[in-house]
Order: C-alpha cells, then sequence, then structure tokens
C-alpha cells in the first residue's frame, strides 16, 4: 500500500541520512544510563502522594522565551524576556533535581518555551546526567536548532527526544507557528536520528479543521522507521481556550482514520500505544480530554521561575527557591501532598484552571 504524504513532502525526505544509527547497539549510545542504573539503590526514599501513586518524574521548564509563535501557546509578539535573575540558575535547578532525586525521581525532561533557546543549556544536561539515580533524561523541542544542536545534546548525555510537528505542509506549518519553516524542523529530526537521540516522539496536537486531514500522512511516518508518532488532544488553556468547540478533536478521531491499527498496550506513560500492520514505529494517542489519565500521574513539573507544580491544570504552586537542604525536600513532600485525585473537567467548554500559559509551565 503506497504511504500518504502530504504536497511537498516525501518520508525518505525526513529520515534520508548518511549512516543507519538504528542498528547500533544501545551501549555505543547510553555508556552513562548504566551509570544510573547501577546506583539507584542509594535514593533515600520514595515521594508517594496520598493516593499512592510514586512520583518519578520530574519537567523542568528552562525559559518562558521559544523562537516560534505557535497560535495555541504563544501571543504573535512573543512574550517578555524576564531578567536572567528571575528565573533558576543552572546550579539551583541541579540542587532542586539532586533533592528529587534522591527522593525517588529517575526521569527527567527539559521543556520550555524551547530549552534549546536557553544559553549554556548543554553544561545543565552535563549536571544532570551525572546526578546519581537519573536513569533517563529527556528534552522536549521545535527541532529548530537541532541541525547543530543534535549531536552536543548526545554527547552531553541527553537520552532521547520529543519533537513538536503538527503538520507536514510547509504552508500550514508557517501558518501555525507564525514564522517557522518546515525544512528546518525535517533537518532537525534528521539530525536528531543520526545523532542517536532515538527512540524519536514527534508529537502531533490534533486541531479539527487544520490537521485532521494529515492523520494518515503523520502515521505513515512510522512504517519504514522506528519512530512514535503521538496525536495529542488539544487542551483548553492559554491561547487555545478561545478556539472553537469544533478544534477540540478527541483522539477517536485516528482511530477513525487509521482502522487498521493494532493495539500494542500502554508505553509506561500516559500514551495509549499503537501499530500499523508491518510498521516499524508506533502510533501513540494521549487523550487529556477524552480519556482522564490522572490516576497514572507520576510527574511534577518545575517552572523557569522556581515553583513547582503538582497538577498541570491546578493553580496550585509551591515555591522552591532559597530553600536548601531539609528544607527543600520537605517542600518537594509538601508539594507531593498537593498533588490533587484529579483535575477539573477539561473540555472545548470548560478551560483549564493554570494560571500560567503553557509556555510558562513547560508542557
Amino acid at each position: 500500500m503506497q504511504n500518504p504524504a502530504a504536497p511537498g513532502f516525501s518520508r525518505p525526505l525526513l529520515f534520508a541520512g548518511k549512516r543507519d544509527i538504528m542498528s547500533l547497539k544501545r551501549t555505543e549510545y547510553f555508556p552513562v544510563h548504566r551509570r544510573g542504573a547501577e546506583i539507584k539503590e542509594k535514593r533515600v526514599r520514595n515521594l508517594r502522594d496520598t493516593l499512592g501513586r510514586e512520583i518519578t518524574y520530574l519537567r523542568i521548564s528552562l525559559t518562558d522565551l521559544c523562537n516560534l509563535r505557535c497560535v495555541y501557546c504563544m501571543p504573535p509578539e512573543g512574550v517578555r524576556k524576564q531578567e536572567h535573575r528571575a528565573i533558576l540558575s543552572f546550579e539551583e535547578i541541579e540542587e532542586i533535581a539532586r533533592a528529587a532525586v534522591s527522593m525517588g525521581v529517575r526521569k527527567i525532561r527539559l521543556t520550555g518555551g524551547e530549552p534549546l533557546v536557553r544559553r549554556g543549556m548543554l553544561s545543565l544536561c552535563r549536571g544532570l546526567r551525572e546526578i546519581p539515580g537519573v536513569e533517563e533524561l529527556t528534552l522536549t523541542t521545535n527541532g529548530l536548532l537541532l541541525p547543530e544542536m543534535a549531536e552536543p545534546l548526545k554527547a552531553a548525555g541527553v537520552d532521547r527526544i520529543n519533537v513538536s510537528l503538527d503538520t507536514l505542509d510547509p504552508d500550514k506549518y508557517r501558518k501555525i507557528t507564525r514564522i517557522g519553516s518546515l525544512d528546518q524542523v525535517l533537518a532537525g529530526i534528521r539530525a536528531a536520528r543520526d545523532a542517536g537521540l532515538t527512540p524519536l516522539k514527534l508529537n502531533c496536537v490534533l486541531i479539527g479543521g487544520f490537521n485532521d486531514d494529515e492523520i494518515p500522512a503523520l502515521a505513515a511516518l512510522t512504517r519504514d522507521e522506528p519512530v512514535e508518532v503521538r496525536f495529542i488532544e488539544l487542551m483548553p488553556i492559554g491561547h487555545a481556550v478561545p478556539f472553537g468547540p469544533e478544534a477540540y478533536l478527541p483522539c477517536e478521531t485516528v482511530l477513525e482514520h487509521l482502522p487498521r491499527l493494532e493495539r500494542t498496550g500502554q508505553d509506561g506513560g500516559v500514551a495509549e500505544r499503537y501499530r500499523l500492520p508491518g510498521a516499524a514505529g508506533t502510533v501513540g494517542l494521549i487523550r487529556p480530554l477524552s480519556r482522564c489519565f490522572c490516576r497514572q500521574c507520576n510527574r511534577i513539573r518545575l517552572t523557569a521561575d522556581g515553583c513547582l507544580k503538582p497538577c498541570l491544570h491546578s493553580r496550585e504552586e509551591l515555591p522552591l527557591r532559597g530553600l536548601h537542604g531539609e528544607q527543600l525536600r520537605a517542600q518537594l513532600e509538601r508539594a507531593i501532598l498537593h498533588k490533587p485525585e484529579q483535575h477539573a473537567e477539561l473540555s472545548a467548554r470548560s478551560r483549564s484552571q493554570a494560571a500560567r500559559d503553557m509556555n510558562q509551565i513547560g508542557g
């Protein structure tokens, strides 16, 4: 069966590379991974909330700034750059991460804004990778800076990345990002693949009337390469709130477009995982609106200005800046105890209770 493709796009353009690194052994790319596995027994105790959920995942926003202006995330003019002292220093981030890891966190993801625009972030990656107990260091990016940053990120200890890719049409890409270049992102994805930042995950926010016609083409990217294309329901938060009800598509739409998808299970996180028959990669569905996954939530979020959010969609934030040692650990525990059983209902007509936009929280 011929793979569908958007005008002006072909799958070989995305995945053509100098060499196929997918076949190389894991030990060639994850030498620091074993170090975390060897010392993970040294964690002091596990962070558990009042419902018994074990908190093992810390998402760290490095900046509110971004080099794109995606319509569901930021205003057209972007956001005002904060003074350097208004955001956490790398030393502060590393201190908070060390405390969290000593209490059971095993996975760290760097987000933003766009984390790659934060100057010197490679040194932070190296510092986080060296923390005893960190088993996985990941990053979410729009991909624009990956052509020059992919190899240094791998060398600094980043294991894998997620790249935002809402469309395969160059004109639609520029429309939704306002200033972005699809060719540059595709080059970044190739660079990430060649650098070994795998398995790659491509995040696609479903928007009715914008990219639902591209579901087959996006899913077709998984046929020959072991990538995961993740379809994510648009959430009514920040600049996405004014979108009309027709924009909020359930992930069931993906299953309607792709009736041959086969369920393969859960990915260990929030994504339901499927596979096209014979495909090398997978299709993930993330349903924050149509199928609440709060009962499986194992994450907390650190904002760029030093507040810990127990829940993405809650107004609750606890400041961590200026705390050290046992005071810092006590505040981390307090934040976990504030983690709600479930956030308020989300739908096209009921917005998130979060007091910040997504670029300020770190998606």
